[in-house]
């Protein structure tokens, strides 16, 4: 697996288990994330306070589907499963656009869906 790889899933675990040094380890100092209509931030101290929502509790749980790498860029998709404060779930299905400098994450845009109503389609007779 090449070094950018790597790094990608490091930070994804990282972040799974809410390990802020780790997850930050894997970035560039003036690193910038974006998520499209959501917010756009930059540098690592802005970057460790999105790492736990406080709307949330415990750490997401995320699965990844896909990692496509091409250059200095590595795509992940997959889903998370996070437990809200208030009782209710929030599933989201993403695509992380990750842009690497010397192996570290210096930008990356995150594009989010939340699924609502999760597809039952697989459980109706056709």
């Amino acid at each position: 697996m090449s070094e950018n790889k790597k790094t990608v899933e490091r930070y994804m675990e990282a972040f799974a288990m809410s390990d802020h040094a780790e997850v930050l380890s894997c970035l560039t100092d003036d690193v910038e994330w974006e998520v499209p209509g959501a917010f756009h931030l930059k540098g690592k101290a802005s970057f460790d306070l999105e790492i736990e929502n406080p709307e949330f509790e415990g750490s997401p749980a995320i699965t990844i589907t896909r990692i496509v790498e091409d250059g200095d860029v590595v795509v992940a998709e997959g889903a998370v499963h996070q437990h809200r404060k208030d009782g209710g779930v929030l599933n989201l299905r993403f695509c992380d656009v990750f842009v690497l400098r010397e192996g570290k994450i210096e930008k990356l845009t995150s594009y989010l869906m939340e699924i609502v109503h999760p597809d039952d389609s697989h459980s109706h007779a056709h």
